[in-house]
């Protein structure tokens, strides 16, 4: 797995505000997290015994509108491509139907949306070795996967998800990505990439641990408490002060210095 050169992982965590919790719940479990918690209106998933996914009823809530800030995806990172191509396969014979798939040079990429339309990325590094970068900046395409080929290197079927796996990168739509991005780099993340309205930042040249971009609109509105989506997402840096704080969309951040 291609990680931090130098560092520990800076994410930890997100939360997801559902209106179906026993839906949404089925469908996680299926994918291939494990249950961990589950009280009431609220339930945990993870890596085996570490929690990744935490989701909160909302009651008397209302679905994300079009045109708003929040969630665009949130990504989970494999150890390697072997247990992606088992993860495929995990897909095909659970019958969960994929939005796309990508080689994105520095990885490859499975894409999927929950019964909510909460998008999800799993995905597997290529080695750190082989990304190019250039004045600062990182090497990334959207270009075709090769699908045949992942299932040929990853014989078996993916029974869950691997204690080594993380919590890889988040991706959201904002109102302003420069704005966002001046946000997320006083929070110690540094610009790895920028084209048309996406920009990518990460802590100590990885390709990405957070991405931003445009594609609902200039001036898309705030996240709001009552609606549907992303409820918070977690950063873990020695250097930050614990606490939490809203980015400029309004979205939730729990830091922690551990």
């Amino acid at each position: 797995m291609a990680t931090n050169p130098t560092g520990s992982w800076p994410l930890r965590r997100l939360g997801l505000k559902v209106l179906d919790l026993e839906q949404e719940l089925a469908y996680y479990q299926r994918l291939g997290l494990k249950l961990l918690e589950s009280s009431g209106r609220r339930a945990v998933l993870g890596f085996e015994e570490r929690p990744v996914l935490e989701l909160r009823q909302l009651e008397g809530g209302r679905p994300r509108p079009r045109r708003s800030a929040g969630l665009y995806h949130f990504a989970l990172l494999l150890p390697d491509a072997r247990r992606l191509g088992q993860f495929l396969r995990r897909c095909a014979e659970l019958g969960i139907p994929l939005d796309g798939a990508s080689d994105h040079l520095v990885s490859q990429a499975l894409y999927l949306s929950d019964p909510e339309g909460n998008g999800i990325e799993v995905y597997a590094d290529r080695p750190a070795s082989d990304w190019t970068w250039q004045n600062g900046q990182v090497a990334m395409a959207v270009d075709p996967l090769d699908l045949d080929g992942l299932l040929r290197d990853g014989p078996g079927v993916l029974e869950g998800f691997p204690a080594d796996s993380r919590l890889g990168h988040m991706h959201l739509t904002v109102g302003d990505v420069d704005r966002s991005l001046d946000f997320y780099k006083e929070l110690g993340m540094d610009l790895t990439a920028g084209f048309g309205p996406f920009g990518f930042l990460s802590r100590e040249r990885y390709h990405h641990h957070l991405g931003v971009n445009l594609l609902n609109g200039p001036g898309a509105a705030r996240v709001e408490d009552d609606v549907a989506g992303l409820d918070f997402f977690e950063i873990a840096r020695p250097e930050l002060q614990p606490g939490t704080v809203l980015d400029p969309d309004g979205i939730e951040l729990r830091l922690t210095s551990v």
